[in-house]
């Protein structure tokens, strides 16, 4: 081999080691967005709560799943109705011995 096919090997090669590394980059940058970013922009808006914007926006989804409970015949299902009572009986024991002056 003389120099000139040498230069062109190492052209060849470095065009071919850049062509795979900017497709690898590509395929990481679009997996990360159809992954996470949904994920992670709920999460930016739930460590956001202190802004009033964020607080209104938490306010109305609670609303809205308290609406969508309450127009449903069964809002619990029988394990949840169980825990919630075991719950209730704990605190009720709690708060008997408290006097309210």
């Amino acid at each position: 081999m003389n120099q000139s096919e040498n230069k062109n090997n190492i052209k060849l090669f470095l065009v071919k080691l850049l062509a795979i590394t900017f497709a690898v980059i590509i395929v990481i940058n679009m997996t990360y967005n159809l992954m996470f970013a949904d994920k992670l922009e709920k999460l930016n808006m739930i460590f956001s709560l202190n802004e009033k914007e964020n607080i209104e926006q938490v306010k109305d989804k609670i609303r809205l799943e308290i609406n969508k409970g309450l127009n449903k015949d069964k809002i619990f299902n029988e394990e949840d109705k169980k825990l919630l009572l075991k719950l209730y009986i704990k605190l009720k024991k709690e708060f008997e011995g408290i006097e309210t002056n």
